[in-house]
């Protein structure tokens, strides 16, 4: 089985990885509500899109 020649150092391993994080889901508010909700989706609370009611949804 075929083995590494050199050692990979911290630095250079480092920089392999900076490319494997975690970025943060971009939310936007809804115009109704005012709650955060994803881009060009329903808002989960309202049930608003784009100006008008796509889902009824019972209002507490």
């Amino acid at each position: 089985m075929a083995l590494p020649n050199r050692k990979i150092s911290k630095s250079r391993r480092g920089k392999r990885r900076t490319h494997q994080k975690i970025t943060l889901i971009n939310l936007s508010t809804c115009r109704q509500c005012n709650e955060p909700k994803l881009p060009h989706h329903v808002c989960p609370n309202c049930g608003h899109y784009k100006g008008r009611t796509v889902i009824e949804t019972e209002e507490v």
